[in-house]
């Protein structure tokens, strides 16, 4: 019986512990001695806008999906951009005009932070590419 309480209690520990992590979007504090990395984000296609004309205006562009965080990136073509968190499923970058003057598939994916300190081998979760086309 003893046994029993004591594999119960670890389970339901576990079980805490795996809710506290996700009610904290996957981010939790380790402690002073560094951060774990995040969840993996995932972007659902499309983007808004999912195109542009080439040598058009800059633009205001939207990511939508799941597992933001406010320290997520979106990153344009490999670069990554300031950007806004909204909510966990939603984040808005500005695009210049220089980034869409020419015709072109761009790549587009959100990366959240990795790891730190006792953490720093948990590397930074990449979300799925998603292609922004410049006609």
């Amino acid at each position: 019986m003893k046994t029993i309480l004591s594999l119960l209690t670890i389970l339901l520990t576990i079980a805490f512990l795996a809710l506290f992590t996700l009610g904290c979007g996957g981010y939790m504090s380790g402690s002073s001695s560094g951060m774990m990395a995040a969840g993996t984000p995932r972007i659902a296609d499309p983007l808004v806008p999912n195109t542009s004309t080439a040598g058009g205006a800059g633009f205001i562009l939207t990511v939508n999906g799941d597992g933001f965080i406010n320290q997520s990136v979106i990153y344009w073509d490999s670069t990554a951009h300031t950007t806004q968190f909204m909510t966990s499923g939603q984040l808005t970058t500005a695009i210049t005009a220089a980034e869409v003057a020419h015709a072109g598939m761009v790549p587009v994916y959100v990366r959240n932070p990795g790891g730190s300190g006792i953490y720093s081998n948990q590397t930074a979760p990449t979300s799925n590419t998603v292609t922004f086309m410049v006609q």
